[in-house]
């Protein structure tokens, strides 16, 4: 008897943060790939923070939209912060109580959408979708 194979469905879930300043006036950003397209994309502005908390935010507010949003059993975060990426795979120890709360937050929302997560370092020239739109919701609320 042959067992069927059970279809991943697959999205990748690019996101940014930053801070003109740092810490100055800062947005984050994500925008949500299924089969090479665009399905959703979102900035949010922050206020003033620093570049790792926005970098945070960006991750934060993919998972919140994930939990209204989910069907997906794989989901591949790629973020161009070498440092939030190391911190959230536990490679690096989060000395700042601002991230380890927001590291915190989003391991209970992770908890909460039951798919295969990961998240990998990608060289900002191939995040540049969601770093744009993270500077244009900063440019709107200056």
């Amino acid at each position: 008897m042959r067992k069927s194979l059970k279809v991943k469905e697959e999205i990748q879930i690019y996101c940014d943060g930053g801070a003109r300043g740092n810490p100055g006036p800062g947005a984050c950003a994500f925008v949500v790939i299924k089969d090479k397209k665009i399905i959703h994309e979102e900035s949010i502005f922050l206020g003033v923070v620093t570049n790792n908390i926005a970098e945070y935010n960006g991750v934060l507010n993919a998972l919140r939209w994930l939990q209204e949003n989910n069907s997906y059993s794989l989901i591949r975060f790629y973020l161009d912060s070498q440092l939030v990426v190391n911190q959230l795979n536990g490679v690096y120890k989060i000395k700042n109580d601002n991230l380890r709360k927001l590291r915190f937050t989003i391991s209970e929302l992770e908890k909460r959408i039951h798919s295969d997560l990961s998240y990998q370092y990608i060289p900002r020239e191939r995040n540049k979708h969601p770093d744009k739109l993270l500077n244009e919701e900063i440019d709107e609320n200056l």
